[in-house]
This record gives structure tokens, sequence and C-alpha cells, in this order.
């Protein structure tokens, strides 16, 4: 079975077919956050500092950082972020830029086995990115579109897919370090996104054998309740076998379907993950030692 590690200076983690699902916190990034924008271009980074903390107490396993702010020095902004968030915390990150000068200048500060977030089966993207995923030892998000944009065929996402990993095996990048993503549309458009997305994963883990990911939140994109439908996307792809996901921790629906489909796979071992998480506190005197307490009180009281 594939197992595509990321590591930072001190911690792995491992994504794999036969291990517990990743999840890859998703909030370090200021695209539709006019504020984080402002303060990571001005050069404060606070929010960032309070996104990190937050998503590790949620159960983010790795994060992903993003500095994409329109008129901004991406490069420079991306680099200093990883290093702050590197002196926060030991979890491996995913660096996400569509800027091949800010994937870089990310990779050169960075400390362990990064996962690149991304590259897709455009020609002129494939030629600059997979040099640098090599340089480095990196992994790689492969995303299975061209540049004839995001087909609606499956089978054509297959085949994309297919090429970036044959076109990485070519630059000396094995199958372990490419996840791919086999890109999340949202269901409300696209009436069979879920399954589209569903019998893709299935065919990439069989026939490609690689790991797998998506940004989870497009599936309910425009819809109400949009984290119900998070949660029973997360559980079907897991099911189907989706290795990882960029989504957001903060969200407790989204993290206990992960978690259940996880016990439901065999993937938490007895269950420990899911009792540690959700075992209620027994009550007072639940380990006898209240009732003894009690019945020497009353011998005590009968002698006098």
């Amino acid at each position: 079975m594939t197992d595509t590690v990321i590591s930072s200076h001190k911690k792995e983690v491992v994504i794999g077919f036969e291990r517990p699902f990743v999840v890859i916190g998703e909030r370090i990034n200021p695209t539709g956050r006019k504020l984080l924008a402002a303060e990571m271009a001005a050069g404060d980074f606070s929010r960032v500092i309070t996104d990190v903390e937050a998503q590790l107490a949620a159960g983010a396993h790795m994060l992903d950082v993003n500095a994409g702010i329109p008129l901004a020095d991406e490069p420079a902004i991306l680099a200093e972020t990883i290093k702050l968030v590197q002196s926060l915390t030991d979890v491996p990150l995913s660096i996400d830029s569509s800027i091949v000068a800010a994937l870089e200048a990310g990779l050169a500060v960075y400390k362990g086995k990064a996962l690149v977030n991304s590259v897709t089966g455009e020609e002129d993207r494939l030629e600059a990115v997979l040099p640098l995923v090599k340089k480095y030892g990196a992994a790689v998000v492969a995303i299975s579109n061209d540049e004839t944009g995001i087909s609606e065929n499956p089978e054509v996402r297959f085949a994309i897919a297919k090429k970036i990993v044959e076109r990485a095996a070519d630059h000396g990048i094995p199958a372990s370090d490419v996840v791919v993503d086999p890109l999340v549309m949202p269901i409300g458009a696209v009436r069979t996104a879920g399954r589209q997305v569903f019998a893709l994963c299935h065919r990439l883990q069989k026939e490609l054998k690689v790991n797998t990911t998506c940004g989870a939140s497009n599936v309910s994109f425009g819809l109400p309740n949009r984290n119900g439908i998070n949660a029973a996307f997360m559980a079907m792809a897991i099911s189907s076998g989706m290795t990882s996901a960029i989504t957001n921790p903060l969200h407790a629906e989204i993290m206990t379907s992960i978690m259940g489909a996880d016990v439901l796979m065999g993937h938490d071992a007895d269950c420990m993950r899911w009792i540690s998480k959700f075992r209620e506190a027994p009550p007072a005197g639940a380990d006898g030692a209240e009732s003894r307490g009690r019945r020497e009180t009353r011998r005590r009281r009968a002698t006098t």
C-alpha cells in the first residue's frame, strides 16, 4: 500500500490507504478574508498565530499555508509566514501558491519534507513545478485539470491525473509523493459531483495507487447548512478511498464525521481515538472511592 510521508524538522505525518485520515487545516489563507490579507501584507501575523493554535486544538494533523494577496510580495510573505508557523508548531505544512516563485521561496526556508500545493496537467506548470518538487525533496498535490479547464467527465480527470503521475516519474518523483486532487465540484451545480469524486478516488487508489486529497468545502458551495453536506461528503469520500483533505477543522460536525469514518474503516485501532474524544467522565464514586468513603463513615458512626 502507498504511504506518502510529509514531515517537519521534528514530526512525520503519513498519508496512506490503511492509515487514519489526514486533516490539513485550511485557515491560513487570505483568500476571501480581507482583514487577514491586510494584516499579512502589513507584516502583522497575530491572526495567523491564532489560526495555528485554533486549528491544532481542533485536531488538524497538518496546516496549509497560503499568502495569495493581490499586489503584495507573495514570495516574501509566504516565506515569512512559513518560518513563523514552523516556530509555533512541529506539524508538517502544505505550501500553497499558484505562483512558482512563491513556492520556491517557501520551499527554500521550509525545514523538513513539505507538501507542495500544487501542480496541474498544464505543460508550463508541469515543467515549472515538478523540478522544484524534486530539488527540495517534497511531495506534491496533483490537481486533475489542464489547459482545457476542469472537465465534468471523470474519465478525462483520471487521464490527467495519470499524466501528472507519469510526468512526475520522469522527474524522479515516485507515485508515493504525488497526492491527487480529483477536483470536487459544487453539488448544487453538478448533480453527480459527489459520485464522480467517489468513483475517481476508488480508481486512483486501485489503478494508480496514489493517495488523494481535495478542497472539501467546494462540494457545498451555494447551499444552506454547508457543514452538514461537507460532513456527509467526508464520510462517503473516506469510504471510497480518499486519504486526506484540506478543510476547516474548526467545524465540529466535519471532524466528528472524519473520526467516525476512521472507526468504521478500521483505521482507529480498538476505537481508542474515538473513545478518548467522546467518552463521558465517570460520575463521582464510579471507581468505588466515594462509596468506600461513605461505608467507612457509616462504620465510624456505628462504633461511637
